[in-house]
Parts: structure tokens; sequence; C-alpha cells
């Protein structure tokens, strides 16, 4: 990568649940020989609990919480980091963020997003319970264009070739 990117080797990645995030992070990893780092796994392993349980447990508020607690302190450097949906609601971690490296938006369609989390019924979902899925994507898509320095549409193609894109929008 030769542009403003290269002064940081962390790449996080930001979008809705379901997007990707994980699967393209790891493949965007390989691609840019990084380390990767998935922020649910590390809130998961701290917690000793899954997201669903730690939503259940401590509620929407608790889990932002504990998902700032450990964004404040997981280590970044030499990375692609595969953040929760909800990260954009904490300023002090898309701070962090932000000051590690840029921020990439995967972005998808309603109906794809859908159609993904479906598939993974047990998949926690920070959210208000009163908040349906289109309320949640409503919310939040407009905070994750605010913050994204690129955003790559994750709805066509596969994960490779959506890492494929990402890297050649950072090079």
């Amino acid at each position: 990568m030769n542009n403003r990117f290269t002064t940081h080797r962390t790449i996080s990645l930001i979008g809705m649940p379901g997007v990707g995030k994980s699967t393209v992070g790891v493949i965007l990893a390989k691609l840019c020989g990084l380390g990767f780092c998935d922020t649910d796994l590390a809130i998961q392993q701290r917690q000793g609990a899954s997201l669903q349980d730690i939503l259940e447990e401590h509620g929407n508020q608790g889990f932002r919480r504990v998902e700032q607690e450990v964004l404040l302190d997981v280590d970044l450097e030499d990375a692609v980091v595969s953040t929760g949906g909800s990260v954009i609601f904490s300023r002090p971690v898309m701070d962090r963020l932000k000051a590690a490296g840029p921020l990439v938006y995967l972005r998808a369609d309603i109906v794809t997003l859908e159609q993904r989390v479906a598939a993974n019924p047990l998949r926690g979902i920070a959210r208000d319970r009163s908040q349906t899925f289109a309320d949640v994507y409503a919310e939040r898509c407009p905070i994750y264009e605010h913050y994204a320095d690129v955003a790559v549409d994750a709805a066509d193609g596969s994960a490779d070739q959506v890492a494929a894109a990402i890297h050649n929008a950072l090079s």
C-alpha cells in the first residue's frame, strides 16, 4: 500500500451485522500481510460468554460499555480489525480506530443483510428490544458513512472479491 494509509498498519472494518466483516477481514489480513483481530471474539473471551448471553444479561447499554472497555484495550497494531456493528456508538473507540488507520465501511442492502442474519438466529445484535432490524439499519448506516474513509459494497461478489476491492481501494 503506497498512499496515506501506509503510515498505519491497521485497517478497521465497520458495518452492519451480517455484512461479512469477520470473513472478509481474515482474507484481507492475508492480502495485506497483517494479523487479524475480531473484536466480537475478544469481547466473548473477556466476558466468558456469547454476545447473545452478554446482551441478555447486561442489556444493550451494558453490552456497549463492555464493548467500549474491550476496544479501548485490545491491541490494534499490524492488524485488520473486524468490529462489532455497534462500535460506532462509542466516540472514544471510533477516535482510537481512526487514529490507528483507515476505517472501511462494508455496506450491503437490507434484504441481503436480513437473509444473512436470519441464517444465524443466535447471533447477538446490540439493539433496544423495541428496535427492528430495519430500525437498526436506518439508525446505523448514516453513522458508518460518517466515519468511513472508504466504503465497499459487500453484497456483490464473494468474500475474496470484497477483500480484493478493499485492498485495491487502499492501494
